[in-house]
């Protein structure tokens, strides 16, 4: 899109767009997940809304992360070419053309302003030169990958998913720099088109922060993949080779490739957008800290205001737990969301609540700041974005909502997939929290047999205090599907008493959740 200022239609019930217009109501600062949602939803709730983007309008997601990689999985199972599987990829990414989603947002009454959006002081934003007033602003620029400090990296043939999910070539040797979700999923996309892949893993096994027998599940199908995992190893020193390229290992190792794909994780984006005029304090890689609201902190620990600039009172409750294990969370792997710091959250956030999400109106008039999605660092996947969105939207519009992060899905799509909710077993035990652990394999269910699939199994976890489910992993196939009745239960706090009476239907995998809940409750 070459145009700078774009103009949108308004929906019926939105206000009359004034040509021209310098000030919104709202303006989303970054066009990604959850700038979308929210621009869309306050303007058809008749905000007058700007969106300024400087990439493409939907962000990472849909061209360069979720929908190209999931992509990518679905023909390397199916047994495609690469050159039938790239085109696929390309198609459903739109080919990097965001006019659907441009005109999306003009359909929604929402202006998009093209170019880097910068705050100049309160309720005043810079786009390029051209300035605008606004009341709420609304941070959502999302985050970008983090490059390790490795010595020679940028003198070799370097990737980030970034480049890997959008350009066509395949490389003969490649090496995957960490073991988390991002890194997985494309070991097992390039290994299954031909590639020979290393996985470099400083720690000692992959999704370091689920219960270990995720990562051991998933290594085992990697393995059989023909991929060669260095777990316990760093990478020291890279350099160009006679052919390709070495990488030289923290263990002694090396290793010879022809491109090294850089998936260590992610840093949000908060620099450069003049949000210190607004008092809030911003570091270089560190995530923005907001409340319980998604209202983005002051210095002093308030909320940041938008026009007036004036701080308010931060709502008590959860909101430290939540906003410190975000900023511990920097530079984690975004997709499946970094386990760590948001999982050390959820520990945070398991005892009793009172019901966060009613819609009691919010007692202060005037605007603020506000974050949603990566740049918050707090269970960093498209999904949390959307719902992040949903809580903005609702504050923003006076309609009291606090987010609550206990049961936010983390999944791995690979073959087997991979799926985590809630508490974690190694996050429990770093927050000092018991819990009490029941599972079993799928192989026990008949739809394995029928699958003709062995690979697979569920955990439960429940605490050891309440008595309630507070976490859960699965590894199977399509267990982000069957498993998402363990997400509502830890949501709900439903009682074990009443989730061990749940019938399920014959066969499905579903059926693997039943005798763990029996054991539970049996135990509690």
């Amino acid at each position: 899109m070459s145009q700078n200022h774009v103009e949108a239609r308004n929906p019926a019930g939105a206000r009359d767009h004034v040509e021209g217009r310098d000030h919104f109501d709202v303006i989303v600062l970054g066009g990604g997940t959850a700038g979308e949602r929210v621009a869309a939803d306050l303007a058809q709730a008749g905000r007058f809304v700007a969106l300024v983007e400087n990439r493409l309008v939907g962000g990472e997601s849909p061209y360069f992360a979720c929908v190209p990689s999931k992509s990518l999985l679905l023909s390397a199972r199916r047994g495609e070419t690469w050159e039938l599987a790239i085109a696929r990829r390309d198609e459903v990414t739109g080919n990097l053309d965001d006019d659907r989603a441009v005109a999306r947002m003009a359909e929604a009454g929402v202006t998009v302003l093209r170019g880097w959006g910068r705050v100049t002081g309160p309720g005043v934003l810079d786009v390029d030169g051209a300035r605008f007033r606004f009341t709420d602003l609304v941070v959502s620029t999302g985050s970008e990958p983090a490059v390790p400090a490795v010595e020679g990296l940028a003198d070799v043939p370097v990737w980030t998913s970034d480049e890997a999910l959008t350009v066509p070539d395949l490389p003969r040797r490649l090496v995957v720099l960490g073991g988390g979700p991002v890194g997985c999923e494309m070991a097992q996309v390039y290994a299954a088109f031909g590639s020979a892949v290393t996985v470099v893993e400083a720690s000692g096994r992959l999704l370091t922060d689920e219960a270990p027998f995720a990562g051991e599940i998933l290594a085992d199908a990697l393995r059989r993949r023909g991929v060669d995992l260095r777990l316990g190893a760093e990478p020291a020193r890279a350099e160009r080779g006679p052919v390709g390229l070495r990488l030289w290992l923290s263990d002694g190792g090396v290793v010879e490739a022809d491109r090294i794909l850089v998936a260590a994780g992610r840093r949000p984006r908060v620099e450069g957008l003049g949000l210190e005029t607004l008092g809030v304090a911003v570091q270089s890689g560190r995530p923005l800290t907001v409340d319980e609201t998604c209202r983005v902190r002051l210095n002093g620990g308030a909320g940041a205001s938008g026009a007036s600039g004036a701080a308010r009172d931060a709502t008590a409750g959860t909101a430290a737990a939540e906003a410190g294990a975000g900023a511990a969370g920097a530079g984690a792997e975004s997709e499946a969301g970094d386990d760590g710091a948001w999982a050390q959250q959820q520990a945070a956030n398991t005892g009793p609540r009172e019901a966060t999400c009613g819609e009691a109106l919010m007692p202060e008039p005037g605007g603020g700041v506000w974050a949603a999605g990566d740049v918050t660092g707090v269970a960093r996947t498209t999904h949390a974005a959307r719902y992040q969105a949903r809580v903005v939207v609702s504050n923003v519009l006076g309609k009291r909502r606090e987010a609550d992060y206990r049961a936010i899905p983390r999944v791995v799509y690979t073959a087997p997939t991979v799926y985590a909710v809630g508490v974690s077993p190694v996050l429990a035990e770093r927050a000092g929290m018991h819990l009490i652990m029941a599972g079993g394999d799928l192989s026990a269910t008949a739809r394995a047999s029928v699958e003709a699939e062995d690979r697979g199994r569920v955990e439960l976890y429940a605490d050891a205090e309440r008595g309630l489910l507070v976490g859960a992993a699965a590894v199977g196939a399509y267990a982000e599907e069957w498993m998402s009745e363990i997400a509502l239960a830890i949501r709900a706090e439903t009682p074990l008493s009443l989730l061990t009476d749940v019938v399920h239907a014959f066969p499905t995998f579903g059926e693997a959740v039943e005798a763990p809940l029996r054991e539970l409750a049996g135990r509690l």
